[in-house]
């Protein structure tokens, strides 16, 4: 897989059907910029694979929101943050 530009991130949606995967990147469209996402079966067992990119400078609400917070977060922190943003509590809960 190719490196996104600077903004971008490769998002890669596994689910149980094309219509739970085509949810999820919807709600991501509603967040960012994203390009035309492209899809395929996820394996011999079932399921699909839905790939998009989509543009972290182009962020509609509630993204642009939480991307600021997060960018004056990794500043006051030094930038230690995680890139899926699961903090030590969040990765108990899962």
């Amino acid at each position: 897989m190719q490196t996104p530009s600077d903004g971008h991130a490769a998002v890669r949606i596994v689910a149980a059907s094309p219509e739970v995967a085509r949810r999820v990147a919807e709600v991501l469209r509603h967040c960012f910029a994203a390009t035309e996402q492209r899809s395929y079966p996820a394996g011999p067992d079932g399921g699909t694979l839905l790939d998009l990119t989509v543009d972290t400078t182009r962020a509609a609400e509630p993204a642009r929101s939480w991307l600021e917070t997060s960018r004056s977060g990794q500043r006051a922190a030094g930038g230690g943050g995680t890139a899926s943003g699961n903090g030590p509590a969040e990765a108990a809960a899962e």
